[in-house]
C-alpha cells in the first residue's frame, strides 16, 4: 500500500522545488529549467513573465521561453504563500498530485504561481513539476490596496454645503469635463466584472448598453430562465452572492443584483446608449496631441442625440456571440406564419393551444420549447445536428468541481481554475463525460428511443469544450429532455423535411407537420461580425477570429488580451471566466497607462 504524504512532507517537497527554481531563475538556461519539469510538463502564463496569456506543453517546448521569461522579468523569491491555501493532495484529470500556491516577485510587481507535483506510485512526491502556472497579481506601487488608501476621503468635510459623495458620483458619471480612459461596450456580467476591476485600479471607465434598465439583458428574457450551473462559480468580483440564495439563480434575481452591483461598485453606467461606430486615431493624426492614441467613438443616447467619446481603450463585452445566425433554410420563405430567432423570443403565452416549431436542439432551443409547453402551446423540435444532453444534477456540475464544496477561497479557486492547461483539462473532461453518460444512461436511452441524436462533444470532451470552441451544441436537462422522451414535446429530424409550406413542414413521407410559429434556435455568428459593424472590415480583419482556441497558444483567441488592433479588447464567457480573467485584462490596461506595456498584439 502506498504511503500517504503528510502536510509537512508536502510543504517540504514544494519548497525544495521552489528552491531549485530560485537557483536557476536568473540564468536564462533552458537545460536547467527543463530539468525541473516532467517530460510531459506544462507551463501556463498569465502576464507575470511575458505580458501574455499562453500555454506551452512538453518539457522541451516550454524550457526556452520559460527560462527567458524568468530572466527577463527578474523573477525571484519563489516560496509558499502562507496567506493562501496550503499545499494539499488533489486529483486532477485522474492524476494524484500535490497542488500548491506560491508567490514570487518580478521587476514589475507581485505574482502568484500554482505548482503541481505528481505523487508517484509508492507515495513519494515527484521532484519535477507536472504543471506550473505563473500569474501577475499586482503592479508594484499600484496595487489595489495602495490605490484604495490613496482614494480614502477625510472623516468629514469642513464645508458642509459643498458637494457630497452622491453629488460627486453623479457629476462624474456624466463625463461632462473629461473623457473615459476605457469605454466598455456591454453591461452584462462581463462588462461589469472588468469595470469593477478597473475602478479598483483607479482607471476611469464608462459602461454603455442599449437596455433601458441595468440587468435587462437577463430581466427581459423568457420567464422561466435560471442559470444552469450552481451559483458557487458565478460570483462577480469583490461582491459574492449571499450564501442564503438558492443554488440555481433565477433571471430576475441576477438582473436585480446587477443593479445593486453597479451602485455598490461605483460603476459609471449609461443605459439606453449604443455604440454606432468608432475609429482609431494615432497621436500624429490629431491637432490636440495631448490626447495621444485614442478612439473616436460615436454613441447614440436615448433622446436620439449623439455623443463623441475619446477613450484610449475600448473593451467589447457584448458576449462571445455576435448577431443571430439565420441559416439559409430552403423553402422557408414559403411559410406564411411568423418566424423569429430565439434571441427575440420572450414569452410563450401568446401561443397557447397552437402548434409551434423550434428549429435546433441547443440550450436556447430546449428552453424555448419548454417555455412554450409550459404555456400550453404544442411545440415540435427540429433536430439538425447531434446534441450533447447532460442531466443538470449531478452530471452537469461535475465539470465545476473546483468551485463546489468546502475549501479554498474564491480567489484561490479562480487561480486553480485558470492554472489548468488545455490538454490536462480535456483529459479530465473525457473522464467526466464518460462518468456523466453512465449516470445519465436512463435519460439518454429514452431520448435515443424517440430518435434524438446524441453527442459527447469533441472527441468525448463534453460540454465545456463545446462552449469554448463553438459556443453551443449542448443542453443541461432542466426538464425538456423528459418532455421529449415522453413525446409531450414532438421531435423531427431536419433531414426528414422535404420542404416548407404555408402552414408548416412537408415531410419526405408525405405528411404535414403544421405550425403557426417557427422559432430559430440556430445560434449566433462569431464576434467578427460585431467588430466589422462597429469598427469596419479592416479592423475586423486585423483582429481575426474571436473565441475558439488558438492552436499556437492553446488559449481562447483574442480574449482578455491585447489584440491585433491596438486599444481593442474582448471579454465574455461564463461568470467564472469573466471574474478571473477580468483581473488580467485590467492589469494590461493599467500597465499601458503606466507606460510599462505597449498596445497591440501580445503575440
Amino acid at each position: 500500500m502506498a504511503s500517504q504524504p503528510t502536510p509537512c512532507s508536502l510543504s517540504a517537497a514544494v519548497s525544495a522545488w521552489a528552491d531549485q527554481l530560485n537557483r536557476v531563475a536568473a540564468l536564462d538556461d533552458p537545460a536547467r529549467v527543463a530539468s525541473l519539469f516532467d517530460e510531459d510538463g506544462h507551463w501556463r502564463e498569465a502576464l507575470a513573465l511575458t505580458w501574455s496569456l499562453t500555454t506551452l506543453s512538453g518539457r522541451q517546448a516550454l524550457a526556452t521561453p520559460l527560462a527567458r521569461g524568468l530572466a527577463n522579468a527578474r523573477a525571484t523569491a519563489f516560496r509558499i504563500d502562507e496567506k493562501r491555501s496550503p499545499p494539499r493532495m488533489v486529483e486532477r484529470a485522474g492524476v494524484r498530485a500535490v497542488e500548491a500556491i506560491l508567490k514570487f516577485d518580478t521587476e514589475t510587481g507581485e505574482a502568484a504561481a500554482l505548482l503541481r507535483l505528481r505523487v508517484l506510485p509508492g507515495g513519494d512526491v515527484s521532484p519535477t513539476a507536472w504543471t506550473l502556472h505563473t500569474a501577475l497579481e499586482a503592479i508594484r506601487g499600484h496595487d489595489e490596496e495602495t490605490l484604495r488608501a490613496r482614494r480614502e476621503e477625510p472623516v468629514y468635510q469642513r464645508e458642509w454645503n459643498g458637494p457630497n459623495w452622491l453629488d460627486r458620483r453623479n457629476i462624474a458619471s456624466r463625463f461632462d469635463d473629461r473623457e473615459p480612459t476605457v469605454l466598455i461596450v456591454g453591461g452584462g456580467h462581463a462588462g461589469l466584472s472588468v469595470a469593477a476591476r478597473l475602478n479598483q485600479l483607479g482607471i476611469d471607465n464608462l459602461v454603455i448598453d442599449p437596455m433601458e434598465r441595468i440587468g435587462d439583458n437577463w430581466r427581459k428574457r423568457y420567464r422561466a430562465l435560471k442559470l444552469h450551473n450552481q451559483f458557487h462559480s458565478n460570483h462577480l468580483p469583490y461582491m459574492p452572492f449571499p450564501s442564503t440564495w438558492q443554488r440555481y439563480l433565477p433571471k430576475d434575481r441576477i438582473a436585480n443584483w446587477f443593479e445593486a452591483y453597479v451602485e455598490c461598485m461605483d460603476i459609471h453606467f449609461w443605459t439606453r446608449t449604443r455604440l454606432t461606430r468608432a475609429r482609431r486615431f494615432n497621436r500624429s493624426e490629431q491637432p490636440d496631441r495631448a490626447l495621444g492614441d485614442h478612439w473616436e467613438a460615436h454613441v447614440q443616447r436615448a433622446d436620439g442625440t449623439e455623443r463623441v467619446l475619446r477613450p484610449r481603450h475600448i473593451i467589447l463585452a457584448t458576449g462571445v456571440s455576435g448577431a443571430p445566425k439565420i441559416p439559409d433554410i430552403p423553402t422557408l420563405d414559403r411559410f406564411a406564419g411568423k418566424v423569429v430567432h430565439s434571441g427575440a423570443f420572450a414569452d410563450g403565452a401568446a401561443w397557447r393551444g397552437k402548434p409551434v416549431m423550434v428549429v435546433g436542439t441547443g440550450t436556447s432551443a430546449h428552453d424555448v420549447a419548454q417555455e412554450l409547453h409550459g404555456q400550453g402551446a404544442r411545440p415540435v423540435m427540429v433536430q439538425r445536428n447531434p446534441t450533447m444532453v447532460v442531466e443538470i444534477e449531478p452530471s452537469a456540475q461535475l465539470y465545476d468541481g473546483v468551485f463546489l464544496g468546502e475549501g479554498p477561497s474564491i480567489e484561490d479557486r479562480d487561480l486553480i481554475n485558470t492554472s489548468m492547461p488545455l490538454p490536462i483539462t480535456l483529459q479530465g473532461h473525457r473522464s467526466l463525460t464518460s462518468q456523466a453518460r453512465e449516470q445519465d444512461r436512463p435519460l439518454l436511452d429514452a431520448l435515443e428511443k424517440v430518435g434524438f441524436r446524441l453527442s459527447s462533444g469533441v472527441d468525448g470532451t463534453g460540454w465545456p469544450y463545446l462552449f469554448r470552441s463553438r459556443g453551443g451544441g449542448y443542453y443541461f436537462n432542466v426538464g425538456c429532455s423528459n418532455l421529449i422522451a415522453s413525446r409531450e414535446i414532438g421531435l423531427i429530424q431536419y433531414d426528414d423535411i422535404a420542404s416548407f409550406e404555408a402552414t408548416g413542414a412537408r415531410m419526405k413521407d408525405g405528411s404535414l407537420v403544421e405550425t403557426e410559429l417557427i422559432v430559430l434556435g440556430t445560434g449566433y455568428h462569431g464576434l467578427e461580425h460585431t467588430v466589422a459593424g462597429f469598427f469596419g472590415d479592416e479592423v475586423a480583419k486585423r483582429v481575426g477570429p474571436v473565441w475558439g482556441f488558438d492552436p499556437d497558444t492553446a488559449e481562447l483567441r483574442n480574449m482578455w488580451t491585447r489584440t491585433g488592433q491596438p486599444g481593442l479588447y474582448f471579454t465574455g464567457g461564463a461568470f467564472s471566466q469573466c471574474r478571473a480573467y477580468s483581473k488580467y485584462l485590467a492589469l494590461q490596461v493599467q500597465a499601458q497607462e503606466l507606460g510599462l506595456l505597449e498596445s497591440g498584439s501580445a503575440h
